[in-house]
């Protein structure tokens, strides 16, 4: 008996986010560096390290935009993150997986609009 499971006619079976979602974090992650670098270079080459000093940087439109966008990518590659934990290793069953996913949307969402609030409430 040959095995026909090889091939192009091999059964593949699976949600198929393997490439995208490993570029989806490298993608996220070089955001949070590049952002990570702008606020090192902001600290370092600073004098003002007060309230007023951090404020008046915030209170930049492009820095409003930077960080927001930041954040939206941290969300982002913690939803992948958290995501492919559900799937990995809550095998119990399909309905508190779903559960677990959807709690976990539902915390990002809620991350993004606090996430709003305080960057545009300055």
């Amino acid at each position: 008996m040959a095995n026909n499971n090889i091939g192009p006619k091999r059964l593949v079976v699976g949600a198929h986010f393997g490439l995208r979602d490993w570029l989806a974090q490298r993608l996220t992650a070089i955001v949070m560096a590049v952002y990570t670098v702008i606020l090192l270079v902001a600290f370092l080459s600073g004098s003002n390290f007060s309230y007023e000093g951090w404020a008046g940087l915030f209170a930049q439109q492009w820095f409003k935009i930077a960080t927001f966008v930041t954040f939206l990518s941290l969300l982002y590659h913690a939803w992948v993150g958290m995501r492919d934990v559900w799937m990995d290793y809550v095998t119990v069953s399909v309905g508190l997986r779903l559960v677990f996913h959807v709690a976990t949307i539902l915390w990002l969402i809620g991350c993004a609009g606090w996430a709003a609030q305080i960057i545009w409430r300055m």
